[in-house]
């Protein structure tokens, strides 16, 4: 009996330390007084990003390199991402993005489930989504939580995590900077 407590006692000190001291604890409200981050001007036109996605036990399992063209029309922007992984898989989306006067973000995509609903205050934006996989990687429902923040260079890190059930089975980082114009490098 002695064994079973402590078992729960130390699973539960483990989903509290997550929810309050880990990734998820984190509130839009923590970034209020950073450098503003305004997407409308940081995700704007095109844009590079380049990334590693990391399994659930920390270890890097992809690279890839995106691609993205985004474009505002008042408070709505138009998003289109190509990611191309090291093995040569090829990955698109089509966002669509809502910008509230309060900070709101609502956004969609194909593979969206629904509505992701995010917040932009400070130097950070948070998104938070239900994404289905592709066919060929499971097809399984992901809730995602993405974490934006600006960099003194006027790049973006981006801090993803993908759960099922409430359990991490993935981990991206990515900078996200605009594209070079066409002749430089």
């Amino acid at each position: 009996m002695g064994f079973v407590l402590g078992a729960a006692a130390a699973l539960l000190l483990v989903w509290l330390r997550g929810r309050l001291a880990g990734f998820a604890a984190q509130r839009s409200g923590d970034y209020a007084g950073g450098p503003a981050l305004d997407i409308r001007a940081a995700l704007n036109g095109p844009l590079l990003c380049e990334g590693v996605i990391y399994g659930p036990t920390g270890r890097a399992k992809s690279r890839f390199v995106g691609e993205f063209d985004a474009q505002w029309q008042g408070a709505t922007c138009r998003m289109a991402e190509v990611f191309r992984y090291e093995g040569g898989a090829v990955d698109r989306r089509d966002w669509v993005l809502q910008l509230g006067n309060d900070g709101a973000i609502s956004a969609t995509a194909p593979d969206v489930l629904g509505r992701g609903t995010g917040r932009q205050q400070g130097s950070a934006v948070v998104l938070r989504y239900k994404i289905r996989l592709p066919q060929d990687a499971g097809g399984h429902v992901l809730s995602v939580t993405d974490w934006m923040y600006a960099t003194p260079g006027g790049s973006i890190v981006n801090r993803s995590q993908f759960r099922k059930w409430g359990v991490l089975v993935a981990e991206l980082v990515a900078t996200i900077r605009k594209a070079p114009a066409e002749g430089t490098a």
